[in-house]
């Protein structure tokens, strides 16, 4: 028995082949994988972080003026920041739009998620009208805005005046006191649905039960409000704030159009000062300091949203211990999060405290009962959804006015608009707007380019996508970890940190000014999009479909082409209308890289139609109509195969 133990024992193991090495080095499906992620690697790496890398050598250097040459000035750059005026005032500014802009859109967006979530009248009807702002390109949300604050021939100061709230018209983007205010609704317009759409769908989660508890507990309106829905959503709040904080912190496209950074400098920020600072006066290295001189901070958001997306309720003690700094981190931001609620809910509870407290006094003096409601139970439901309607108007209103004002002034003729005639209504209706654009402009030029090149960038994009985010959720090789934290952090890095250095890329491979800029260009912010929704969806997908063909010998390209792809279909699909939609209504890097009229795309062909003072709104307006019809049409489709790509997997074949 010994002998046979130890004849055992001394049997020589197996040698591992070298595909057995490799697979156990490189991960069991590296081939496949590395060759299906290898064009989304090659599209970050020169067009995301070769840009920015090289962009931080930029910003260390100089352009003398004189001589023409460049020099090295190491960090002199960053160091004049804090004792330029401009840089401090626009610095000024970006912190105080990014306040006002996120804590309104909050308040807002939080009042008609919780209204669309309770009983309704027209509920369906109400959601879609509240969720038109965000299917509107930035470039016709300018315009209209613009042209609604016009003093001469806009429609906001004839309402205020009818209503006695002015007795003059005001310049609400020519008064510094009142343009930074006035860009900031618009901006808060914009961003309504963005926080509706996600605190709509977190309340949808919120578990009833515990809300009726704590309404038999006596808890009132307010208390079930801070205490069961809002610790509910803390995770989707969160996540909204973060998400808007850095898109609003590094806006560009609306303050530009709106004032080009004036008058006076008082709406100029950061991003604004940065693009004059590098492409109008020629100081890159300048220009650059100003935009990544946010860089740390966007680093910091960057870190803790992603740390947010890709929580894991589900972690065990063990992984929690591994996540030390970062899960102490997470604490502390929660805890500054709930002290913020608290304080902002610490006058509501005193004002529902001292409410409460006068209506027990008043029905003690009158002999009846302090616990007894004011209304009966009937007349508290059938006031419920009246009351809540009566909060929505004026929010309706906010929201539909730009879209009548936009019908109806490019209905007018330019005499009625001149002389101000019936401002509300067209009298009669013509047509000759509409003429005069198609006519007397290349509006045609500039539709014909944006439809070039948002399908070209949409299909490579999209297809780029699919295979990536198919390696990523399915496939098992070294680096998808990384790779998928790396795409995570490109997708919410600001284009703002990104337009010079890929302007300077452009220049030296000689394609700037030319659609192929825009086409090698907007995968950069189009493909992390598409990749990271993508992954989500083939994480859906029953992964017994792909195993049992690969017991039957099909391979992992057999299986991606003819059964994953053809399931995902309507998730594909929805991508791609979203996709092609951002695309469409790109703004900064078709300004920036675009310069002749006759590759111009429709946002920069209608921005181009304001020369100096002249702003011809009947044509303004009609353009603006017919750039946002075809993303109307593309909403509209993009929600029935969004609903149904949600979908995908939840039926297990």
């Amino acid at each position: 028995m010994d002998d046979r133990m130890s004849l055992t024992t001394q049997l020589p193991r197996p040698k591992l082949t070298s595909k057995k090495q490799l697979e156990g080095l490189l991960g069991r499906d590296w081939k496949v994988g590395y060759a299906f992620i290898l064009p989304l690697v090659i599209i970050m790496a020169l067009l995301i972080f070769w840009p920015f890398v090289s962009a931080i050598f930029i910003s260390t250097t100089s352009l003398n003026f004189l001589t023409g040459e460049t020099t090295q000035v190491g960090l002199r750059n960053y160091q004049r920041l804090w004792s330029s005026s401009d840089f401090l005032q626009a610095m000024q500014n970006t912190i105080q739009f990014t306040f006002w802009s996120l804590s309104l859109k909050f308040v807002i967006g939080m009042t008609v998620a919780l209204i669309l979530n309770s009983r309704l009248p027209f509920r369906a009807l109400l959601s879609g009208i509240m969720l038109l702002p965000w299917i509107v390109p930035e470039i016709v949300t300018a315009l209209a805005w613009k042209s609604i604050y016009d003093p001469m021939f806009g429609g906001l100061n004839p309402i205020l005046q009818g209503v006695g709230v002015i007795d003059r018209p005001l310049g609400w983007l020519s008064d510094p006191t009142m343009a930074m205010g006035s860009i900031i609704s618009v901006n808060v317009w914009k961003g309504i649905p963005f926080f509706v759409l996600l605190l709509l769908a977190g309340l949808k989660a919120v578990d009833r039960e515990q809300i009726e508890a704590a309404q038999v507990d006596g808890a009132n309106a307010v208390q079930r409000f801070r205490s069961v829905t809002l610790p509910s959503l803390r995770y989707v709040v969160v996540v909204t704030l973060l998400l808007s904080f850095i898109s609003t912190f590094n806006q560009f496209g609306l303050p530009f159009l709106m004032t080009q950074g004036g008058p006076g400098g008082a709406t100029k920020l950061y991003s604004i000062l940065a693009y004059e600072k590098a492409l109008g006066s020629l100081q890159y290295g300048p220009g650059i300091a100003i935009a990544f001189s946010v860089a740390p901070l966007m680093a910091i958001l960057i870190w803790l949203l992603a740390r947010f997306m890709r929580h894991d309720d589900k972690r065990d003690g063990a992984s929690a211990k591994r996540s030390g700094t970062g899960h102490s981190v997470m604490k502390i931001a929660a805890r500054v999060f709930t002290g913020f609620i608290d304080l902002i809910f610490l006058p509501i509870n005193l004002a529902f405290a001292g409410i409460e407290w006068l209506i027990r006094r008043v029905r003690v003096a009158t002999g009846r009962s302090p616990v007894q409601p004011i209304f009966r139970k009937s007349a508290r439901s059938n006031a419920g959804p009246i009351a809540r309607v009566i909060v929505l108007l004026p929010l309706l209103a906010f929201v539909l006015f730009p879209f009548y004002w936009i019908i109806t002034t490019s209905l007018k003729s330019t005499a009625q608009i001149s002389e101000r005639r019936s401002i509300f209504w067209p009298e009669p209706a013509t047509l000759e707007q509409y003429r005069s654009l198609v006519g007397d402009t290349p509006f045609l030029t500039w539709l014909l380019n944006s439809v070039f090149v948002a399908a070209v960038s949409t299909v490579i994009s999209v297809a780029l996508a699919s295979l990536a985010a198919y390696a990523l959720s399915r496939l098992r090789f070294r680096g998808a970890g990384l790779l998928t934290t790396l795409l995570l952090i490109t997708y919410l890095l600001p284009g703002t940190l990104l337009f010079i250095p890929l302007y300077q890329t452009l220049t030296t491979i000689g394609v700037i000014n030319s659609h192929i800029a825009l086409i090698i260009t907007y995968p950069t912010f189009l493909l992390p999009f598409a990749t990271w929704v993508l992954m989500g969806y083939f994480r859906s997908i029953p992964v017994e479909l792909e195993e049992a063909a690969r017991i039957d010998g099909a391979s992992r390209l057999y299986i991606f082409w003819r059964i994953t792809l053809p399931l995902a279909a309507p998730a594909i699909l929805s991508v791609t209308l979203f996709a092609f939609t951002n695309a469409w209504n790109e703004f900064l890097f078709a300004f920036v890289f675009i310069t002749s009229e006759s590759l111009r795309t429709l946002p920069i062909g209608l921005q181009s139609l304001v020369v100096g003072d002249i702003l011809p709104w009947g044509k303004l307006m009609a353009a603006s109509l017919l750039t946002a019809v075809p993303v109307a049409i593309l909403y509209v489709y993009a929600q029935r195969f969004l609903s149904e790509g949600l979908t995908v997997g939840a039926v297990k074949g």
